[in-house]
């Protein structure tokens, strides 16, 4: 709480007095969640960590048991790891009645995905460990810290299917789960080229699919309520503009709503996932979400036959009803907690605004512009600016240009 409004001036007794209680409330609220250990013991602890890090990334079991509990070694043998280490950033005692000989450690995780990862994840984590008789320590136990999203691993035995320009990872590894991971494997795989031939080959080229055992288990990874993602099929993490300093893009199944599709939309979705992973570097906070969201749908529907009628029900439904939309779909409506009619509009409003262009200006004028965007950064009137310069046209005009082209394709 801040101290504002209190007056500069001398401490008298009582004020003194309350000072001292209020001191010894902080430190009986800190000892609640530990004291923190002495110097010599965090780095005892660093070391141990370190060990179990290089026992993990030679694939050494025995000498992972070595540092403590060997359950954690199965779950990530499968993970084609290029780097894994911790850096400790405090250690406290766990609690009453431990006696200095049981740790809880704040650490941070950083590692890396072999041929996907050109820059670490980082994540915060927290270990236990425990001290043996012979006085040495080891790790009881390891979670993702407070408010941090889990990682595949904490969801059980991750298994490992590598495609032709993907890698899936899943966990539990029953029949048909692997058979899950396959078919994601089959479609991400059809999916790079279809983006590539759209897009361009300015991109890795390749994808990293999560397919969680459920969706509590893909709303875990996210560290939001599994309420949010219910009814979304897949979802795309990574950073906006991400360069060759950010980690690789993860491509993250609900595997109850993906279950639900047939072939065909299945397809779609991966096709859509995998343009996000394409356009990140070309995608920034001055790109509006009825861009790059219509954007990846235009790829993920391109060639398919799909007509706005089959593919914007919800669109077609409003002009029908006399509720045409006066303006582009703004950002807010793409919000996966609110109505869900309001975000397939949003989302098949965008589609039809990039159809519109790669069928009035060509598909390469429509990858012109959304680039054009992307490199205005956060300057005001980006998208106003792109419009200008790639299509000749005012922000007015587009609007009423695409009003007009849903009335003529769904009218």
């Amino acid at each position: 709480m801040n101290g504002r409004g209190r007056a500069p001036g001398r401490h008298t007794a009582a004020g003194l007095a309350l000072l001292l209680v209020a001191a010894l409330l902080a430190a009986l609220v800190a000892g609640c969640g530990g004291r923190p250990a002495a110097d010599g013991t965090r780095t005892a602890v660093q070391d141990v960590l370190d060990r179990r890090a290089a026992a993990l990334l030679d694939r050494d079991a025995a000498a992972w048991a070595a540092t403590g509990d060997p359950a954690g070694y199965d779950r990530l043998r499968a993970v084609p790891l290029a780097a894994w280490s911790y850096r400790v950033t405090a250690v406290h005692d766990d609690g009453p009645g431990s006696g200095g000989d049981a740790l809880r450690a704040d650490a941070e995780l950083r590692y890396r995905i072999a041929g996907y990862d050109r820059a670490p994840v980082t994540t915060d984590r927290v270990l236990r460990l425990v001290r043996d008789p012979a006085g040495r320590w080891r790790v009881t136990g390891e979670r993702p810290a407070p408010k941090t999203g889990e990682q595949l691993w904490d969801r059980g035995t991750v298994t490992a299917v590598r495609g032709t320009h993907s890698l899936v990872l899943g966990v539990g590894g029953s029949a048909e789960r692997l058979r899950t991971q396959k078919a994601v494997a089959g479609l991400a795989d059809r999916a790079v080229p279809a983006v590539t031939d759209a897009w361009g080959p300015r991109w890795p080229r390749r994808v990293l699919v999560l397919v969680p055992d459920t969706l509590d288990g893909m709303a875990a990874l996210l560290a939001a309520p599994a309420a949010d993602y219910r009814g979304i099929a897949a979802v795309t993490t990574g950073e906006t503009g991400g360069g060759p300093g950010a980690p690789a893009d993860r491509i993250i199944v609900n595997p109850e709503a993906y279950g639900l599709l047939g072939a065909a939309g299945r397809q779609v979705v991966l096709t859509h996932e995998t343009t996000h992973v394409a356009t990140r570097t070309a995608t920034n906070a001055a790109t509006p979400l009825w861009l790059s969201e219509g954007y990846a749908d235009w790829v993920g529907y391109r060639g398919t036959g799909r007509t706005p009628r089959d593919a914007a029900p919800e669109l077609e439904k409003a002009l029908r009803d006399g509720q045409e939309p006066t303006a582009l779909p703004p950002d807010g409506d793409f919000g996966f907690t609110g109505d869900a009619g309001r975000l397939a509009r949003a989302y098949e409003g965008g589609w039809l605004a990039c159809r519109m262009i790669a069928e009035r200006w060509g598909e390469g004028r429509l990858d012109a512009f959304y680039r054009a965007v992307g490199e205005r950064g956060k300057r005001a009137g980006a998208v106003e600016g792109a419009l200008r310069e790639v299509l000749g046209v005012d922000l007015a005009d587009f609007t009423a240009r695409w009003r007009t082209y849903l009335r003529d394709e769904l009218g």
